[in-house]
């Protein structure tokens, strides 16, 4: 099956950073085997190449997007491990089969924008404050210590000169753990690969400012405090309170631009 250019714009709406699209469909992004790989498996998640059906050749691919070889095998090998292609020797590269569970997997566009970086900051505040209402009704009081302990490894990376990143990620870890509920772990371990570089920026921002170093690590301690008191409100409230104002501190330090509500139409 023949796969045309697209002039679709890239997942996430509008633009992707270093990511614009040529009038005639062809990819011209620094990232090509990222946009490629999104394209191809646009295509797949749309129908458009069906379960058994065999991609273009290398060749074909990249005189039709008008990318380089090594890009296309890249791509390829990509959307392979998301397990949506797979090879045949000697015969070349097919769709394959829908697996009745797919993996969890967001935009890799988030890795790669600050703008979506507001994204991450949501889905964080969604999870986070219930993880740690949560966490205030079971925790049990060696994982109370065991949060002490992680506030003071923030504390002690921020003396050092560090950015506090892997610490931060930690103890925000730790209070998944004192749920009881391993999913919540899990889920924050895959969600580390897109909160690792959203953290450091907004790790860099606070740094620049004595006073969201400060604002910070007392809504750290609120969060720990509540949790100690076993008083689940207050915990889910400090958590979420925690990531509005980290999103604050963001616009107040010029790394993103206030986002306006949208006005519904009568």
């Amino acid at each position: 099956m023949a796969v045309a250019p697209s002039s679709a714009t890239p997942a996430g709406g509008g633009r992707a950073k270093g990511g614009p699209l040529a009038s005639d469909g062809r990819l011209v992004a620094a990232s090509l085997a990222d946009r490629l790989a999104e394209r191809l498996a646009a295509l797949i998640d749309d129908g458009q190449l069906q379960p058994g059906d065999r991609l273009p050749t290398e060749a074909q691919l990249s005189a039709a997007h008008g990318v380089s070889r090594s890009v296309v095998r890249e791509a390829v090998h990509r959307i392979k491990s998301r397990g949506l292609l797979f090879s045949r020797q000697g015969s070349g590269v097919y769709v394959s089969a829908r697996p009745a569970n797919r993996a969890l997997e967001f935009d890799p566009a988030v890795l790669g924008s600050v703008s979506n970086l507001l994204q991450v900051i949501e889905v964080r505040r969604v999870m986070e404050g219930e993880i740690a209402a949560l966490a205030a009704e079971r925790a049990t009081r060696a994982q109370i210590a065991a949060l002490r302990r992680a506030l003071a490894a923030i504390d002690a990376a921020s003396v050092a000169g560090g950015d506090g990143v892997a610490e931060d990620l930690a103890f925000h870890t730790t209070i998944a753990e004192a749920t009881g509920n391993p999913q919540f772990s899990l889920m924050l371990g895959f969600l580390s690969q897109y909160l690792r570089d959203g953290m450091r920026i907004t790790r860099a921002n606070e740094a620049r400012h004595a006073d969201f170093m400060e604002a910070v690590r007392l809504e750290h301690h609120a969060i720990v405090d509540a949790i100690a008191a076993r008083d689940a409100k207050a915990a889910r409230r400090a958590a979420t309170l925690h990531l509005q104002r980290g999103e604050r501190r963001l616009e107040r330090g010029g790394v993103i631009t206030k986002r306006k509500p949208k006005l519904e139409t009568p």
